[in-house]
């Protein structure tokens, strides 16, 4: 529930504004970033599946869910985020960028370990479940962002929007973990709402503010915010079950 924005970035003498740059500069810009977004994906799925076959983890990672101890794994994964942006953002080694996606990922993984291991191991059409949320949150991101590439308007206004709706979303969170109650299916709804603002966010930054250096602070944010709307379609479609 972390909010993915960023800080738009200035031009300097060494870095080209992506706007600036010609047609096929751009493009090879963006495939460079969805390359590095799809790369990803592929490996949160490795490190997913390792971390499943190990009972020591899987129990873990369940007890974490357990009342106030949520509320410590969500202040981990948050911690970890604020780190992995901030060295891709601002370290110009490429091996430490990659070195805090690849933790970011890594971190990802492990607070999916207890929603995926309940859908996959305790649902009666677990697999199916998993499948078709995936297919659905692809295609989602795949609209959302074409509508930026099409329209190419700039959704940078959004960014105070999805702050205070982050916000609350945690405040909410943390309400509900201290006091019992279930958050139910609107507030999955609705973050999912927040998770397409994010992606139309994210895409408009790429299309926009970012230079051609940043194709791994552009993945991050693009990843994040797809993980993020894949958390909240697959606790819709287990809510259905």
């Amino acid at each position: 529930m972390e909010d993915h924005s960023q800080t738009p970035l200035q031009p300097t003498d060494s870095k080209v504004l992506i706007g600036a740059l010609s047609e096929t500069d751009r493009v090879a810009f963006y495939k460079n970033t969805y390359a590095h977004v799809a790369g990803g994906v592929l490996v949160f799925i490795l490190f997913e599946y390792l971390l499943l076959q190990s009972d020591t983890i899987v129990n873990f990672a369940l007890s974490m869910t357990e009342g106030y101890r949520w509320l410590i794994m969500l202040g981990g994964f948050m911690f970890i985020t604020n780190y992995a942006e901030k060295m891709t953002m601002k370290s110009p080694d490429k091996n430490k960028q990659y070195l805090a996606f690849g933790l970011y990922i890594l971190a990802e993984a492990f607070i999916f370990v207890p929603l995926i291991y309940i859908a996959a191991y305790y649902m009666d059409s677990g697999p199916e479940i998993l499948n078709q949320a995936a297919i659905v949150t692809l295609a989602l991101f795949t609209g959302l962002s074409a509508v930026v590439f099409v329209t190419k308007k700039d959704f940078s206004f959004l960014r105070t929007g999805l702050t205070i709706g982050f916000f609350i979303a945690i405040g909410l969170i943390i309400a509900g973990t201290l006091f019992g109650f279930n958050l139910g299916l609107w507030f999955s709804v609705g973050m999912c709402l927040l998770a397409g603002g994010s992606i139309l966010y994210q895409t408009s930054n790429m299309v926009n503010k970012y230079t051609t250096d940043d194709y791994i602070p552009a993945a991050l944010g693009l990843f994040a915010s797809l993980m993020l709307l894949f958390w909240y379609v697959l606790s819709i479609f287990m809510s259905r079950d």
